[in-house]
């Protein structure tokens, strides 16, 4: 029985760069709240959060799939 890894010591790197890059995403995402309940707060409507975050979280996603799909000979 072959008791090696399934996925490589290089694909493990990319899975957690992956992961970092998503967490990045979701801290771009995060905040644009008001203080006061009753005031609305337009900074949920910026580029960072509509734009900027989503495409780095898609980004890490990608990476992380590279992670696992990388072949063993490479």
């Amino acid at each position: 029985m072959d008791s090696k890894m399934a996925i490589t010591p290089k694909g493990l790197k990319f899975m957690i760069a992956g992961v970092l890059v998503m967490i990045a995403g979701f801290i771009l995402l995060a905040g644009g709240a008001s203080n006061d309940p009753e005031v609305f707060s337009w900074d949920i409507f910026n580029f960072r959060r509509l734009v900027a975050a989503p495409i780095v979280i898609l980004a890490g996603i990608v990476v992380t799939i590279l992670g696992i799909m990388n072949k063993k000979g490479e």
